[in-house]
């Protein structure tokens, strides 16, 4: 007997990261934006109205001057863009989204950090 399995979701960062994709038979890139990743996938952004839900996208990251290029399936789709799930060809390409995370979370931490000085140093 073929039993589905609740998956939670994994946790997600949000961010605001311009990129481009095509459909994976496509020629031509389109401009979307990451509002949210995670390791499994991630909110793209987007106006095309194109996409629908099992359809294969390539998705272009450009992390600190490394661009990589990774494999995706659209899972849902509403009027402001669609669930993407990555489907990572190598260990490479898993380091890149852990590096990007890596990198807004830090920086968002940096921020907090420095508000809190500006606040002490004021009050």
């Amino acid at each position: 007997m073929d039993v589905k399995q609740d998956k939670v979701p994994s946790p997600r960062i949000p961010l605001q990261m311009h990129i481009e994709y095509r459909k994976s038979y496509g020629r031509q890139n389109v401009k979307g934006v990451l509002k949210n990743i995670s390791l499994t996938g991630a909110f793209l952004e987007t106006e095309t109205i194109e996409l629908a839900p099992e359809d294969k996208v390539v998705i272009e990251f450009v992390v600190s001057e490394r661009r990589r290029k990774m494999a995706a399936t659209i899972i849902w789709k509403n009027g402001k863009g669609c669930g993407i799930q990555f489907h990572p060809f190598n260990k490479r390409d898993t380091q890149i989204v852990d590096d990007l995370m890596y990198f807004v979370q830090n920086r968002r931490e940096f921020r907090r950090s420095l508000l809190d000085d500006i606040f002490k140093q004021a009050g």
